[in-house]
């Protein structure tokens, strides 16, 4: 039986990492949280039972600033954030095959780490966020998006979800930088993405374009797109079984 155990890493700035591995067998797999998420939800949690129910290992962290990972929020940016992302998946090269299950800014984030490390060999792409903040710096109205890049800041919106975490607007600067090399390694890593149609937050054009960028620079990539019906948050039992067939394929 695989066992949780909770491991710290510390960062550059000698706050510590936060999170849980399970050891395993055969494949391990690293779930990367979404923007503003924890990284016990309902998506790692399913991870965890399969992983366990085919001795797996598994894996998954808080970033720096959020969830039970020290640091404040406004002292880190995206690039922060990979960071974070590197240092966890350098502790697991030594192990077994790694599959990198990302969810919104977490997948993309899981995309640049295959780019990077040889031991990941397939990823599980939820309703990515590529490019992220450029996106939605372009999606807000002229007057906010003024107010954003003078005043440095400014919150995702204005629900009480997000209003108290700030973004300062270095996040758009590095979302665009990064985006511009996303294409640049292209490591051929089995990719299937999972997207709902009618998610608003996310939204599914975003990972339709990224497809097809990716087949006219590299028309052999072995990617998958899967458009379903929902919203971001892919609950019912379909966008479960989906996501678990995503997952484990034919294993």
């Amino acid at each position: 039986m695989n066992v949780l155990e909770p491991f710290y890493l510390t960062g550059p700035d000698r706050k510590r990492i936060r999170g849980d591995r399970a050891e395993g067998k055969g494949r391990q797999i690293l779930f990367i949280t979404g923007f503003l998420s924890k990284r016990w939800g309902n998506k790692s949690k399913a991870l965890a039972q399969w992983c366990e129910e085919k001795g797996w290992g598994f894996c998954c962290y808080d970033v720096r600033g959020f969830g039970d990972s020290e640091g404040t929020f406004t002292d880190y940016t995206l690039s922060d954030w990979i960071q974070d992302a590197r240092a966890v998946v350098s502790t697991l090269t030594a192990g077994p095959p790694l599959t990198i299950v990302g969810n919104s800014l977490g997948g993309w984030i899981a995309w640049l780490m295959a780019q990077e490390y040889p031991i990941v060999e397939k990823l599980v792409l939820i309703a990515p966020a590529f490019n992220m903040m450029g996106v939605r710096a372009r999606s807000v109205s002229d007057e906010r998006h003024h107010a954003w890049h003078t005043a440095g800041w400014m919150p995702w919106d204005d629900e009480p979800a997000h209003r108290d975490f700030p973004l300062a607007w270095k996040w758009v600067d590095e979302s665009e930088a990064y985006w511009n090399t996303s294409f640049d390694r292209l490591r051929p890593v089995s990719t299937a993405i999972l997207h709902g149609r009618q998610d608003s937050v996310i939204l599914p054009q975003g990972s339709s374009q990224f497809v097809e960028r990716l087949r006219f620079l590299a028309p052999s990539f072995p990617v998958e797109l899967h458009l379903v019906p929902g919203d971001h948050r892919l609950s019912s039992p379909e966008h479960l079984e989906t996501f678990r067939r995503l997952v484990l394929g034919s294993t």
